[in-house]
C-alpha cells in the first residue's frame, strides 16, 4: 500500500492504491478487495474481485467501483462515496505459480461529511423560577461536529454545553425569569461547514412569582383608592343633603319670628 490512510469528501471519488510485483505471467492473477466497515465491523464484505481476467463486484458497490490498471496494478477507484464506505480495506494479491506468501495490504478510508441540519428542542418549566433544558442533536457529520448553544437577543451570549453523546449537546438554564426570554441558537460545526437550528423561549410570570405579587399589590391598592374615593363622595353627598334640609326647616322659623315682632299675626 502506497498510503495507509485515505480521506474523501462524501459523494466524491477516491482512488485506493495497491501495488504488487511478480515474476510470473499475469494470466492467473487473482486480486481481492475486502472491507471491514466502521459502521458494522462484525460483517466484513467483499468489494471487488479480479480472477482469471474476470471482474466481479459486490451488490452494494455495483456501478461505483472498478480497477484502474488491472492486471498491471491492483488500484481501484470508488465513486459516489458514502459514509457506509468508511472502514479498513484489504487488498490481497495472488499470482500462481509463485509460491511466496499471499500479498496483503491494508488502508483506512475515512469519508468526511459536513454536519446535517441539527434538531433543536426544549424541555422544562417556563414559569418564573423554573428550569429549562435546551437540547440539540445532529445525525451526520465527520469529523464529529462540535455543538454550541448561544442566546442571540438582546445580544449574543454563549451558554455552557453538556455533551450528551458524540452527536448531541444540551444547555441548562436554571431560575428562569423574563430576562431569559429570547431567541436561542444551536450550532453544529466541523471543518466542512456549520448548520444551525433555533428555539424561541417566552417566560411567563405566575401569581406566586415576585412580579405577580407586585402586580397583585398594585391592583389591590388601586381598588382601595377607588373605594375610598367612593366612600368620601357618598359621605359628602349625604352631608350636603342634610345641610339642605336643615336650611329649609330654619328659614320658615325665622320668617315667623319676624312677623311676630312687627305685630302682624297670621290669619
Amino acid at each position: 500500500m502506497r498510503e495507509t490512510n485515505v480521506e474523501v469528501l462524501r459523494g466524491e471519488a477516491v482512488t485506493l492504491p495497491c501495488s504488487f510485483f511478480t515474476s510470473s505471467p499475469l494470466t492467473r492473477l487473482n486480486v481481492i478487495w475486502t472491507l471491514v466497515p466502521f459502521s458494522n465491523p462484525e460483517n466484513p464484505k467483499q468489494v471487488i474481485v479480479y480472477d482469471h481476467e474476470q471482474v466481479m463486484d459486490d451488490l452494494s458497490f455495483i456501478g461505483r467501483v472498478g480497477f484502474t490498471g488491472i492486471p498491471w496494478s491492483a488500484d481501484i477507484v470508488l465513486n459516489d462515496t458514502r459514509e457506509s464506505d468508511a472502514g479498513v480495506y484489504r487488498c490481497m494479491v495472488n499470482n500462481p505459480p509463485e509460491t511466496t506468501e499471499l500479498g496483503i495490504g491494508e488502508l483506512t478510508l475515512t469519508v468526511l461529511s459536513p454536519p446535517s441540519l441539527p434538531l433543536c428542542q426544549w424541555d422544562g418549566d417556563i414559569a418564573d423560577g423554573g428550569t429549562v433544558t435546551l437540547s440539540c442533536s445532529v445525525e451526520e457529520g465527520i469529523p464529529t461536529p462540535e455543538i454550541e448553544w448561544s442566546k442571540l437577543t438582546p445580544e449574543e451570549v454563549p451558554l455552557p454545553v453538556t455533551m450528551d453523546g458524540d452527536m448531541s449537546g444540551s444547555a441548562q438554564i436554571i431560575n428562569v425569569s423574563s430576562q431569559t426570554s429570547g431567541l436561542y441558537r444551536c450550532s453544529a460545526s466541523n471543518a466542512l461547514g456549520t448548520e444551525h437550528c433555533f428555539v424561541n423561549l417566552s417566560i411567563y410570570s405566575t401569581p406566586d412569582s415576585p412580579s405577580g405579587i407586585l402586580q397583585g399589590v398594585l391592583l389591590t391598592l388601586s381598588m382601595s383608592l377607588v373605594l375610598l374615593a367612593l366612600v368620601l363622595l357618598v359621605t359628602w353627598l349625604h352631608r350636603t343633603g342634610q345641610d339642605g334640609r336643615w336650611r329649609e326647616r330654619k328659614e320658615p322659623k325665622e320668617e315667623d319670628d319676624a312677623t311676630t315682632k312687627s305685630g302682624t299675626r297670621p290669619r
